[in-house]
């Protein structure tokens, strides 16, 4: 008799329990949704007046600052929505697994429940705060951007902008532009104002003047472009007949340059032409100096930013709500393309090759395969994938390949055989014999430059033997 009581007694407590869990779910829900729904109203409204502005030539430095705090929390409400979307889907199928029996849910699995529970709350009311005082603060953004000239799009633009677009930089595109088109301030200045643009490997720098320069206002403005070598600065001084009228002069450099010699070339374009204006692109902070106006410093994306475009590439035309796992092992992806400080090429590259099946199963192959390439190469180097690269040190690559690889930091002759690093990533059949050229990505918008690398099957031969010389290094790491 008192095992019969205490049978149901139990029962009883284990259907009161799941009722009160299913009712706070329940709650839990109907707040998530709401949360869902004034997310979407607010991101809405955001991302067309970023829009609206990415298309409009914009002059005043604050309303440039107040069009990276637009952008900077249209992202992170991008991030907060697709959690939110992802965790409520996750509550309903764990709610339709569990409503198959009945149980008492441990303490440790409630106390885990409600700390991310609390922690998606004021993750969500941090996102929505933030989008709320954006909104609550661009009436007056709005009402100045009327009076802003429009950019002139032709169909070229329209495709750009749907397929080959140039990702976020939406300040500091405008920064640029402001530079190139604003009148020198001195009439008897005739000293071409210089910005330098510094920022690290693949972080989107000739992207950005590539961008900018394809503006209809800045070809108007300057007879001609030219785009020099810093390592051959001098080399202009030849071609003095040639040069006529206000010319953009867009300066790479990998190495830094003695002041004499920028003196030269500075002192040359004074005599040559009036209102020339100079760009310097390079790694190099300490190349700042010759700046006459603030530099323009490009990192790498935030993390929202970057989790947004990985995401954007990665389903392509595929709705993202359809395959929440995939979005989950899209977030890992991101967590370590961050953590080490990801290029827009190692981006593309991992995009590139999951758009082609979406598949779990794919997805979680293709990271593993990266992250046992990295932990392969920290454990015999003792250096991440990219900064052997950018030492001109071999990378192994047997992980992402399935056979004993050795990428190396230059390219082969232009008749060897080529594969894509996407193509490899998905079927590593596809290997060439013997040695062979690694398209890693090849751009799509200007300047639509190739990154490729020479890979050889001599692996330990290629690693005992040290860093290699950097024969025409236009590559960069996965």
């Amino acid at each position: 008799m008192e095992a019969s009581i205490s049978a149901v007694t139990g029962e009883l407590v284990s259907r009161f329990i799941s009722f009160l869990m299913n009712k706070y779910h329940s709650l839990s829900h109907a707040q998530s949704e709401k949360v869902v729904d004034r997310l979407q109203h607010l991101l809405m409204r955001v991302s067309i007046v970023v829009e609206e502005a990415d298309g409009r030539y914009i002059t005043n430095s604050g309303m440039i600052l107040q069009l990276k705090m637009l952008s900077d929390a249209m992202y992170r409400g991008h991030h907060t929505l697709d959690t939110l979307r992802y965790q409520t889907l996750q509550d309903s199928a764990d709610s339709s697994s569990s409503s198959l029996h009945l149980s008492i849910p441990s303490k440790r699995s409630r106390t885990k429940t409600e700390n991310d529970d609390k922690a998606m709350r004021l993750e969500s009311e941090g996102a929505l705060e933030s989008l709320e005082i954006a909104v609550a603060n661009m009436v007056e953004f709005v009402v100045l951007l009327g009076g802003c000239e429009r950019m002139s799009r032709r169909p070229y633009d329209i495709y750009l902008y749907t397929n080959n677009f140039m990702f976020s930089r939406h300040a500091e595109k405008q920064k640029l532009l402001r530079f190139l088109l604003e009148h020198n301030d001195s009439p008897g200045d005739h000293a071409p104002a210089v910005l330098p643009i510094i920022g690290g490997g693949g972080v989107g720098k000739k992207t950005l003047v590539a961008h900018v320069c394809g503006d209809e206002q800045v070809r108007s403005r300057f007879s001609s472009i030219l785009h020099l070598n810093g390592d051959n600065l001098l080399a202009i001084l030849d071609h003095g007949r040639t040069m006529f009228g206000m010319m953009l002069v867009v300066i790479e450099f990998a190495s830094d340059v003695v002041d004499d010699d920028w003196e030269k070339f500075h002192s040359f374009l004074i005599r040559m032409s009036r209102g020339s204006k100079i760009i310097i692109i390079s790694k190099l902070k300490r190349l700042a100096r010759f700046g006459s106006v603030q530099p323009i410093f490009l990192s790498v994306l935030s993390y929202d930013e970057l989790r947004y475009l990985f995401k954007t590439l990665a389903f392509g035309s595929v709705d993202p709500a359809e395959h929440p796992q995939l979005v989950q092992i899209a977030d890992e992806f991101t967590r370590e393309l961050h953590s080490v400080r990801g290029s827009l090429v190692e981006i593309n590259v991992f995009a590139d090759a999951l758009r082609r099946n979406h598949h779990a199963q794919f997805w979680r192959c293709i990271l593993d395969k990266g992250v046992k390439m990295v932990k392969r190469n920290l454990s015999s180097y003792g250096l991440h994938p990219n900064k052997l690269i950018e030492q001109g040190r071999p990378v192994n690559i047997t992980d992402l390949a399935l056979h004993p690889l050795s990428l190396l930091p230059y390219t082969l002759k232009e008749d060897s055989p080529s594969v894509t690093l996407g193509d490899l990533l998905a079927d590593p059949s596809v290997r060439p014999e013997g040695d062979f050229t690694l398209i890693a990505w090849k751009s799509r918008i200007p300047p639509h430059r190739s990154y490729l690398h020479c890979v050889t099957s001599r692996a330990q031969d290629v690693h005992e033997g040290g860093a290699l010389p950097a024969r025409k290094r236009r590559g960069l790491p996965i």
